[in-house]
């Protein structure tokens, strides 16, 4: 069959600079938050966006977007609803991965390691952190169950704003964050002729971490 879509004869060159052990810091956390900040102060688009892949019961990935909102030497932190097919998932598994790809330099960050949540304190100081519609589209919806249509999603938005006409809506019990622990870092570099640089950190080794180079 004919295919309808074919780019396997475009192509465009990758122009990083290099990526070699010496340039890295020894910290993967810390080299992190290097290339973080310059994606940052670049001005791209949602520079904190990331994938976030999780896997069901059955094995089955999935994978979604979502927005990293701090993180430490303990780990990556992003907030939503526990009962969402992502939080359904991490109960049943509780592992997950992140890729950054800052597409402006070229550049993608792959994390993996356990998950955990985040205590009711931190998710209730973060929920009332944001702005108050944000607040209760969140306490609204029940994300990732079906809906009839757009109609009863905004209903029940407008019922719960009637509830609480001078304020914003409490966190809900099962909305909250979650933190992930790293276990391995891979920092990868698009570089001329598709030989790109691509050096992993895992965890263990007397500095706390080994670093090793994979081909591209």
């Amino acid at each position: 069959m004919e295919a309808e879509f074919d780019q396997r004869s475009q192509r465009r060159e990758y122009q990083g600079a290099a990526l070699n052990r010496t340039s890295l810091a020894a910290d993967p956390v810390a080299q992190f938050a290097l290339w973080l900040d310059a994606a940052v102060a670049s001005g791209i688009k949602d520079p904190t966006a990331m994938a976030l892949a999780t896997t069901g019961p059955a094995g089955m990935p999935s994978v979604r977007s979502v927005l990293l909102k701090h993180f430490d030497a303990g780990g990556f932190c992003w907030y939503t609803d526990y009962r969402s097919r992502k939080g359904l998932e991490l109960a049943a598994n509780p592992h997950a991965a992140l890729l950054f790809h800052w597409r402006e330099w070229d550049r993608q960050v792959r994390i993996s390691g356990p998950v955990e949540r985040l205590s009711a304190a931190q998710s209730e100081a973060y929920f009332q952190s944001r702005p108050v519609d944000a607040r209760f589209a969140a306490a609204a919806s029940l994300q990732s169950a079906p809906v009839a249509d757009r109609k009863t999603l905004e209903k029940a938005l407008q019922a719960l704003r009637r509830r609480h006409p001078n304020d914003g809506p409490p966190r809900p019990s099962e909305w909250g964050g979650y933190r992930l622990h790293p276990v391995e870092f891979e920092f990868w570099q698009g570089r001329e002729g598709r030989l790109h640089d691509r050096l992993v950190f895992q965890k263990g080794g007397p500095s706390g971490w080994r670093v090793s180079r994979l081909q591209p």
